[in-house]
């Protein structure tokens, strides 16, 4: 796979944050904090962490049965481990590439636009019931009201990107002649070589939002999404629990959300850098020690890092794929 300025910049990004996060903090004394924490809850953290996974990998079947029927669970998690396992490894998310690359190689039936046309409607899942959840923790009295100005402020910005992403993609599923002509009549003036192929790309990314026309499967893929995001925040107390922050669940549902919106920003391979300065962030809020959060942010991760990446490695050397494979498939896609 390519490294090309976005990936440099991701870094440098990353890095410049993990360096922020730390400033002032005593590594030796995060350490201790972390040796000292109650292994028996970040136990039962890891498994709530990686089980997301399956869980994102059962909603992605509802995503694509308009296109392609319901793949076998088996070939949709193995490529959602890959995909996942890519991401952290590789910067710049190339892992929603590998994910619809992985798939359309076990299963020629889904093609590689549909089904990466799927994971945009599964990021826009994620992004409306993530903000959903946000809203019910500021209204848990225990959040610090007091200091939510710049939080509801960035909210807003985040909820209004959203709500100009679903206008645009409601206009692809039910009005795609609109969306086609207008194509047609600005690339088709600018760029008539590149004209066609954008077509066809276009085409195939309507095509994967076939969900959106059913609202049986809407109604499934909400609630899977709604599923996996309890399940995130519930490992995210139990991390909690460990180290001993007296923070409500509701905390829990507001930092993913922080945590969600810091990491769409290009950064490092697996986010390191914007992960921990976000749930630094987000722990101040209800008033938690600086030393506790930054323990928090690195212990969390590390340990959700480890097992979805094993499992992603040893996935890809099962089938017989490199992480090369990626790369020539998006550009032949392209």
């Amino acid at each position: 796979m390519k490294f090309g300025w976005r990936g440099a910049l991701g870094i440098a990004l990353s890095a410049l944050l993990l360096w922020w996060t730390l400033k002032g903090q005593d590594l030796g004394h995060i350490w201790d904090v972390l040796a000292h924490s109650d292994a028996r809850y970040w136990l039962g953290c890891v498994v709530f962490a990686t089980l997301i996974f399956p869980l994102r990998a059962r909603r992605w079947a509802a995503l694509l049965e308009p296109v392609a029927g319901r793949p076998p669970f088996r070939s949709l998690w193995q490529s959602t481990a890959i995909g996942m396992m890519v991401n952290n490894v590789v910067p710049a998310r190339a892992g929603e590439f590998a994910r619809a690359f992985v798939l359309s190689r076990q299963e020629p039936q889904v093609k590689f636009t549909a089904g990466f046309a799927s994971l945009a409607v599964d990021r826009l899942f994620d992004g409306t019931v993530v903000l959903l959840l946000m809203v019910v923790a500021l209204l848990d009295p225990s959040f610090m009201g007091q200091q939510s100005t710049g939080l509801l402020v960035n909210m807003r910005i985040a909820a209004a990107v959203l709500a100009l992403v679903l206008i645009a993609v409601a206009l692809l599923v039910w009005a795609p002649k609109i969306v086609f002509a207008i194509y047609d009549a600005s690339v088709g003036a600018f760029a008539p070589k590149l004209a066609p192929k954008g077509r066809h790309l276009l085409e195939g990314f309507a095509s994967g939002l076939g969900v959106m026309r059913q609202p049986k499967l809407l109604a499934e893929v909400f609630v899977w999404t709604v599923m996996h995001w309890l399940c995130n925040a519930f490992a995210f107390w139990l991390g909690f629990r460990a180290l001993g922050i007296s923070a409500p669940i509701t905390a829990a549902l507001l930092l993913q959300g922080i945590i969600a919106i810091g990491v769409a920003i290009p950064s490092s391979p697996g986010f390191f850098g914007l992960f921990e300065a976000a749930g630094t962030l987000g722990l101040g809020f209800y008033g938690i020690p600086s030393d506790k959060a930054v323990s928090w942010a690195i212990g969390f991760h590390i340990l959700s890092y480890i097992p979805i990446t094993v499992m992603g490695a040893w996935y890809l050397t099962r089938l017989k794929l490199h992480l090369s494979d990626f790369g020539s498939g998006n550009q032949d896609a392209a």
